[in-house]
């Protein structure tokens, strides 16, 4: 089944919430998901620990540089989608996670700060692919985006990416409130209380327009290994 990776050495690029986002995304379709938490700080475990975590959702928290390709191939034989949130390092762990990978998504906030954290992912991924022999799909999503205006150092790293034959996810990662109370409160965005949260729906809308591209991609990168 397919493993999804989350991956940026620059800490605060939105990693662990969009991950969180796709799997509760995929959960709520009827999936079985597992999320592999190898995120040093654990917030989707913490977030796991609270009340509202779907059923459909298994997190492995326990995860070292030794175990975790085992805990992938375990997990993908398991689950219909393995999402995996990795620690913001360029780590050994890191570059095991990717080379198993259908799919690496790289979260960047418009800041070339986040841009050169993802230029690192990438050249991990290059990396991988040499040894694996293989094309490993990837892209970035732009993540804490404002819904009503684009500032000029977004505008600036969409350039970069550009330019650099990046690929980019159509859809951003909006800043909103109800994203971050996830992890205050538990349970996925259906859960959430529009009464308490502001823009819930919207929200809603962001996050499954995201899972759909993810889909979208994954259905892609496997018409082409098949058509190879």
């Amino acid at each position: 089944m397919p493993v999804i990776s989350f991956a940026n050495p620059k800490g605060g690029a939105g990693k662990t919430t969009t991950a969180l986002l796709l799997a509760s995304e995929l959960a709520s379709k009827g999936a079985h998901v597992t999320i592999i938490d190898a995120d040093p700080e654990k917030w989707i475990s913490q977030w796991g620990a609270l009340p509202g975590k779907p059923e459909n959702i298994e997190i492995i928290g326990d995860v070292t540089e030794d175990s975790i390709v085992d805990q992938i191939e375990a997990a993908s034989q398991r689950a219909q989608f393995v999402v995996v949130d990795l620690e913001g390092t360029a780590s050994l762990m890191v570059a095991n996670a990717i080379g198993m990978s259908d799919l690496v998504i790289i979260p960047t906030q418009g800041s070339s700060m986040d841009a050169k954290g993802g230029a690192k992912t990438i050249r991990l991924i290059r990396n991988q692919e040499r040894l694996a022999r293989r094309p490993i799909p990837h892209a970035v999503v732009l993540t804490r985006t404002s819904a009503a205006v684009t500032s000029r150092a977004l505008r600036n790293v969409q350039e970069q990416l550009s330019q650099a034959g990046i690929e980019v996810f159509a859809t951003s990662i909006v800043e909103r409130a109800a994203f971050r109370d996830l992890f205050d409160y538990g349970g996925a965005l259906e859960a959430l209380d529009p009464g308490q949260v502001s823009n819930v729906e919207k929200a809603r809308i962001n996050a499954q327009e995201f899972a759909g591209e993810v889909l979208a991609r994954l259905k892609a990168a496997s018409q082409l290994a098949e058509a190879v």
